[in-house]
């Protein structure tokens, strides 16, 4: 059996306020040079490929220079991977990892795999 597994990564840069229950500098307008990597495990389509590279880069183009309160109901980094990763599910993908790093020693992953994989 053969499996194909692609990589991507790119930076935004984005702001966002957090709503938080308890005191933080986080709740102030503040923001972030976005690490993001995404890992795409699957079948290649009539293209000949899993997912084009062209095309998460428009999803995550999304985000730079974004004020993230205005995209994400909750714009922390958790969100912002699991929505990433929502929208790479095309039908030929059967693993997807999507890693938003918010600084160089902190991240949040969200992995995806298809029932029956």
């Amino acid at each position: 059996m053969i499996s194909r597994r692609i990589y991507w990564r790119g930076e935004v840069s984005a702001a966002h306020r957090l709503e938080l229950p308890y005191p933080s500098k986080c709740t102030d307008l503040h923001g972030h040079n976005y690490l993001i990597e995404i890992w795409a495990t699957g079948e290649l389509d009539e293209t000949g490929m899993i997912i084009d590279y062209a095309e998460i880069k428009r999803l995550v183009s999304r985000y730079d220079h974004a004020f993230l309160n205005d995209v994400l109901e909750k714009p922390t980094a958790e969100h912002m991977a699991g929505a990433l990763n929502e929208s790479l599910r095309v039908p030929n993908v059967t693993e997807l990892t999507v890693r938003v790093w918010e600084d160089r020693d902190s991240y949040a992953e969200v992995r995806w795999v298809r029932e029956g994989h």
